[in-house]
């Protein structure tokens, strides 16, 4: 077949671009289309700020700790039958709060929707990756980002317009629907297997989960527990040796979950602690300024949500040209420069006040957005391209699991520094409050300003001093964003590889290879 007629997608090849797509945006938007919904479900419900971190954060953990093990079994039984299963879980998942809707019933229905969406998640890029031609995979990958990189501001705009009609259990709805129909469009796309995959590492499947699980639950209970408590310590030290576990059993397998060595090439290894930083900060501050306009300003939930859709602009008019400039002008100029401009807009929104307008929340957003546009796509393709065809599957895995684990990691801190600087600075007024009056008001702002709505002109004192009290925990929120994206560009600009993410001709008699360099020519044999 001619260079030229490889070059162009089939009408099949097209479909299956669309269908995962389609299924990434809804896995990414799944994550922050609650966040839209939260003032409602702490006012329904009664959750405290404490649980409404975990209603979105319940999801995003289970993802984050079963996608490698999910994208090993779709390089095993199949990438397309892996993906069924998924969006089938999914969907079940996402009716539950259609018929209970407590707090820890929505917060169990999330974790089990994660599950699904772990199945889903790596299966939707491999398929991609290992079904398309070499002439055509880094542009499939460039659309998958730019699709991943906005799935949030869709499923908040998705949301924003349900809640403007319905309640939020519309949501679910919502989900459930989407879930079905890509259910029915995904028999529709070709299958995608190894030829002799190898067995499942089961010991390596566990340890990574229980390494992800533990400190990323560790990091949820410090901003409330301290450093120092044994929870904490337990967590983040079990953790760690659940971590050698893996490393050091992954060094030694005859087939291998995950081959660490490959965090050893530099694309791979920075590729990766970039989209973890991004997808960190970018979920960490969705939970907060969707809140803060619709506490804050009193946006409706569609409001809020139209309010940030500007973000979707620089966002993917970025990510389609950022694969090129990262090509001519190397991944560690594109992504540093990205992540600078994330930790700026960070500052800046961490200056917000009470008498904060739209415009000063919009262009530090921008800014942020074109920080984002920069540099998802690049980490994608370098982190595909350092990597064997025939290991895709655990490749897009790697790609997903950096996703989830950021963004896991950017809920907890963004929202467990939110509620503990809530909870501080709103103490002083609940000893002044009638006894019940005083559990809705320490356990978000929603439930304050409920209460304030109730108590006439007199509340007015109230709503003014919890929301000056949340803000106080937003700022505090913001500031560590900036910090922990300033610190991902200072560590990156040593990281990340220059001008070529990946030598372009590669002697593989000079031993040891890093594992990247190889990669397609060991695919091409």
């Amino acid at each position: 077949m001619a260079s030229g007629d490889r070059a162009l997608l089939s009408p099949a090849q097209k479909w299956t671009l669309v269908v995962s797509c389609l299924s990434v945006a809804l896995v990414v938007a799944s994550m922050a289309a609650l966040y839209t919904a939260l003032p409602d479900i702490a006012v329904a419900t009664g959750a405290t700020q404490t649980q409404l971190t975990w209603v979105v954060d319940g999801y995003t953990l289970v993802l984050a700790c079963l996608v490698l093990p999910a994208g090993a079994l779709g390089d095993r039984y199949g990438r397309r039958a892996v993906l069924i299963v998924g969006l089938a879980l999914f969907s079940l998942a996402s009716a539950v709060p259609l018929f209970v809707s407590t707090p820890w019933w929505l917060i169990a229905a999330r974790a089990a929707a994660g599950l699904g969406a772990a199945f889903v998640m790596p299966s939707t890029l491999s398929v991609l990756t290992a079904g398309f031609p070499e002439e055509q995979s880094g542009r499939a990958v460039g659309i998958w980002a730019g699709v991943a990189g906005s799935g949030g501001l869709l499923g908040i705009l998705g949301s924003g317009v349900l809640l403007d009609y319905w309640s939020w259990q519309s949501i679910f709805v919502g989900l459930t629907g989407t879930g079905v129909f890509l259910l029915l469009c995904a028999f529709t796309i070709p299958e995608s297997r190894q030829e002799n995959p190898p067995r499942m590492d089961v010991i390596g499947s566990v340890a990574v989960v229980l390494a992800i699980g533990l400190v990323v639950l560790a990091i949820i209970e410090v901003p409330v527990r301290g450093w120092s408590d044994p929870v904490v310590v337990v967590g983040f030290g079990l953790g760690l040796v659940a971590t050698l576990v893996f490393v050091v059993w992954e060094l030694r397998a005859d087939h291998p979950l995950l081959d660490v060595r490959f965090f050893t090439s530099r694309g791979f290894g920075s590729g990766s602690f970039s989209i973890t930083i991004q997808f960190l900060v970018t979920f960490g501050v969705f939970l907060v300024l969707v809140q803060y306009l619709q506490l804050i300003f009193g946006y409706s939930p569609l409001g809020s949500a139209l309010a940030l859709a500007p973000m979707m602009v620089p966002l993917v008019l970025l990510s389609a040209i950022s694969p090129w400039m990262a090509t001519r002008l190397g991944l560690r100029l594109v992504t540093v420069t990205g992540l600078l401009a994330i930790a700026v807009g960070f500052y800046f929104i961490s200056r917000l006040d009470l008498d904060s307008t739209y415009l000063d929340v919009m262009w530090p957003t921008l800014i942020m957005s074109a920080g984002l546009g920069l540099t998802a796509a690049p980490a994608t393709a370098a982190i595909v391209a350092d990597t064997p065809i025939e290991k895709h599957g655990v490749a897009a895995a790697v790609n997903d699991a950096t996703r989830e684990i950021g963004a896991a990691i950017g809920i907890a801190v963004a929202g467990s520094v939110l509620a503990a600087g809530y909870s501080h600075n709103i103490a002083p007024a609940i000893e002044r409050l009638p006894p019940d009056a005083r559990g809705p008001v320490s356990d978000s702002l929603a439930g304050a300003l409920e209460v304030a709505d109730r108590a006439g002109p007199v509340g007015e004192q109230l709503a003014d001093f919890a929301k000056s009290a949340f803000l106080h925990g937003a700022e505090q929120s913001a500031i560590v964003l900036a910090l922990i994206a300033a610190a991902g560009a200072a560590i990156l600009l040593f990281w990340a590889p220059g001008r070529s993410p990946r030598p372009l001709d590669t002697d593989t008699s000079k031993k040891p290879a890093e594992p990247g360099q190889c990669s397609r020519s060991r695919a091409r044999r």
